[in-house]
């Protein structure tokens, strides 16, 4: 909620008006740098924030400066009064003064509308308050060319006020960064790639004309600092490789990293009762094509395991399995399928076996999928390889058993095709 006080927060007062420094204080009314852009990227800012207290920081200050665009339009309606009446000064600004009959409007220096395009808003707070702490300093710095421009005592006075206000809302903004206590280069949620971050290119070289030179400094020697000749000048053709392109794990703020251990450990466990069980039910199969793909699949999922143990290796965690209850449920279930089918006949107990088995195959599929999907997240290349290699076999071992049911099905309808035939 806002209240307005028909109260100045600094009182402003002109001796001599000048309807073309009022023209310029404009640059601080509706221009990139000033006050209704500065009020506006703080309270949307703001609004956006969940943080509470930085929430309230922002509120704050975003209320201040519409305090202070207040003070800046009365100071610019006094310098253009006489644009109201005196066609010299209109002239000074015939926009101002034609179309808007000698008062502020919300346009810069130059005649240009201000636009909300002016404003930086990311969503994410410690870079929207490095934003903050650059739109202070530009403010600043247009205060105090303004200041130098002006003549009027009580012009700058308020002028001084203004561009004072600015270093303290700096400041604040420096200390609320910092007060989050996240490294200075720490931008976003993914890190940036090794070795690449540290690399600086060379890429404007030779000697100029007024004795320019490739000059080094802090900001590319020394501190972790690679100086690379220009990659687009670089004499060996295999020289770029030394360029790092690879992308690299984000920080894993979201705990997606244990997720991921979490799984396979789930998964190995899973792996490993399978190559237990599958015997099991390839011997109680009642035909070839059924056999031979359990047995098959024993195979696979023998391989299975082996690519488990290497993700953890990749990985740099210890091999150890977690008791997977949802595969221990599965396998029970297929043992009692097992023991009814004896009963059955033959394509029958088949269908049934190859029901159990698809079960199998479909909590196999969800567990690779969610371990692929986290190892992508986490850009873990290497490891992606092996479970989309483990996945692609799950999921071509549930078309086949679909192939084989099919058969099956056919095969279970034909005595009682010939039974009607007779």
């Amino acid at each position: 909620m806002y209240h307005h006080v028909k109260k100045l927060m600094f009182t402003v007062r002109v001796d001599e008006p000048d309807p073309r420094f009022g023209n310029m204080l404009l640059e601080q009314f509706g221009g990139a740098n000033g006050e209704l852009a500065a009020a506006m990227q703080y309270s949307i800012q703001g609004l956006n924030c969940e943080d509470p207290d930085r929430k309230d920081l922002l509120m704050d200050i975003g209320t201040e400066e519409l305090s202070h665009l207040e003070v800046v339009g009365t100071l610019a309606r006094m310098h253009l009064k006489p644009a109201k009446f005196d066609r010299q000064a209109a002239e000074a600004d015939p926009l101002i003064a034609i179309a808007g009959g000698g008062g502020v409007n919300l346009f810069n220096s130059q005649g240009n509308a201000w636009t909300a395009d002016y404003l930086k808003i990311t969503g994410e707070l410690d870079v929207d308050l490095r934003s903050n702490i650059a739109a202070e300093a530009r403010a600043k710095i247009v205060y105090e060319r303004l200041i130098n421009f002006c003549d009027d005592a009580g012009t700058k006075d308020a002028l001084q006020f203004l561009m004072t206000r600015e270093i303290t809302h700096m400041r604040a903004f420096a200390l609320a960064l910092e007060s989050m206590a996240k490294p200075a280069f720490s931008i976003g949620r993914i890190a940036p790639t090794p070795g690449l971050v540290d690399q600086f290119f060379n890429d404007s070289t030779g000697a100029g004309d007024h004795g320019e030179i490739d000059a080094r400094g802090p900001w590319n020697e020394g501190n972790g600092w690679v100086f690379t000749e220009s990659p687009a000048i670089q004499a060996d053709p295999g020289a770029s490789a030394a360029i790092v392109a690879e992308s690299s794990p984000p920080d894993d703020q979201a705990g997606l990293g244990d997720l991921l251990i979490d799984e396979l450990r789930d998964i190995l466990h899973a792996e490993k009762q399978l190559t237990k069980t599958l015997p099991k039910m390839a011997e109680a199969a009642r035909f070839d094509q059924l056999r031979e793909l359990l047995e098959q699949h024993l195979v696979e999922t023998e391989n299975q395991v082996e690519r488990i143990n290497e993700c953890f290796e990749l990985l740099g965690k210890t091999v150890r399995a977690k008791p997977c209850k949802g595969m221990m449920g599965l396998i029970e279930e297929g043992q009692e399928i097992m023991a009814e089918g004896e009963e059955k006949e033959d394509a029958a107990a088949d269908l049934a076996l190859i029901g159990a088995a698809q079960r199998v195959e479909h909590y196999e599929i969800s567990a690779y999928t969610m371990a692929k999907n986290l190892a992508q997240q986490l850009r873990h290349s290497a490891v992606v390889a092996l479970l989309s290699k483990s996945l692609a076999e799950e999921e071509n071992s549930d078309q086949l058993l679909n192939q084989v049911a099919r058969s099956l099905m056919s095969v279970a309808k034909m005595p009682a095709a010939i039974e009607q035939a007779e």
